[in-house]
């Protein structure tokens, strides 16, 4: 069912359509992410925080992160309900999140000008520009593709197995030894999805094949892209990189939008826009940088354990805004996953 208009006294009350309640739902966190930026630019603020205001700010930014790029789902869902394809929900999404990335990608080219960080080689910016394509677009294009056939809680399931790949992808392709722990831990991760997986065919039936396959070949993209930009990050940093491959990846999509729509593609419901423009922001640009600034603060395994409540928060949000239903057998698809994924993390090599 659609979201109705909500009056921020923590009630939902029938009214407006969903955008504008989504929008209306964002302001309260997005009132505390601009008051945490504000304060952290004032003078002396950092300096002042002690190890473990760090630790909690960290927290909090790495668990709303995972909450809002899980959330994206939910929002593609929505705008499905006005007819668009998978095409012109990525289109619109890179399109009105180009701005907030070029910014950010501008900066960091005039700090490279002014020899504040090194210039990238050519074979750096090629780099950057192939992980623009498949970790942002291509993965991205075939998710919402796949969100098309499956439920919002499977399709963020199976993007959760991406560790899993890279430990398979290390294993089959650059012939790193595994433990048994972590083959252990793969097992686990799969028959959890495997549960949930039943529970969507039950439901949707030849579709769900469909759309899993669509989604799989988006973690598995991703993962690829997760190993290649490795070592890369290492050289570049991580602002430049996700501001850079996020660019190719916005320029990316709109050539490939406007090729297939033309100018006609804009043409589009006052709704579309206005989610477009939520999922652009609240579902990309924001989490983005939050978990960035979070494994900054506490580190890239606190960060990653902290991803897991994202597949949980979709099973939920999913119930709530979009009336899928939660079963017996996919809370403990979930579980057994999500026990899995801590297995995995918990017998990575150093």
């Amino acid at each position: 069912m659609f979201l109705r208009n909500y009056r921020y006294t923590g009630k939902i009350e029938v009214g407006r359509a969903a955008p504008l309640a989504l929008l209306q739902i964002a302001l309260a966190s997005s009132s505390l992410f601009q008051a945490y930026v504000y304060s952290m630019s004032s003078t002396g603020s950092i300096a002042a925080r002690t190890n473990t205001n760090q630790f909690w700010v960290g927290f909090i930014l790495a668990g709303l992160g995972a909450i809002l790029f899980s959330a994206k789902a939910i929002v593609a869902k929505f705008l499905y309900r006005y007819g668009v394809d998978a095409l012109t929900v990525i289109g619109f999404r890179m399109m009105l999140g180009l701005p907030f990335f070029a910014a950010v990608a501008w900066v960091q080219a005039r700090r490279a000008r002014l020899g504040l960080i090194p210039k990238l080689s050519l074979k750096e910016s090629l780099q950057l520009s192939f992980l623009g394509f498949i970790g942002y677009y291509l993965s991205s294009y075939l998710d919402f593709i796949g969100l098309q056939y499956i439920s919002a809680g499977l399709e963020r399931l199976i993007l959760f197995l991406s560790p899993t790949f890279v430990l398979l992808i290390s294993a089959f392709y650059l012939k790193r030894s595994v433990s048994s722990g972590q083959w252990l831990a793969l097992a686990i991760s799969y028959l959890g999805v495997v549960f949930v997986f039943l529970q969507d065919l039950s439901l949707g039936g030849g579709s769900v094949m469909l759309g899993s396959g669509f989604v799989l070949a988006a973690a598995i993209t991703y993962a690829c892209y997760l190993i290649a930009s490795g070592e890369l990050i290492k050289r570049v940093g991580a602002t430049r990189l996700v501001a850079y491959a996020m660019a190719v990846s916005s320029v990316i999509s709109m050539i490939h939008f406007f090729s297939v729509h033309g100018l006609q593609g804009l043409d589009q419901p006052h709704q579309v826009y206005s989610l477009s423009l939520f999922h652009a922001v609240f579902n990309t640009v924001f989490p983005t940088f939050m978990v960035m600034w979070a494994v900054g603060r506490i580190g890239a395994p606190m960060a990653s354990q902290l991803g897991l409540v994202g597949p949980v928060s979709v099973l939920f949000l999913a119930a709530w805004l979009l009336g899928e239903p939660i079963t017996p057998l996919q809370l403990l698809g979930t579980a057994v996953s999500l026990v899995g994924v801590i297995v995995l993390t918990r017998t990575r090599k150093p």
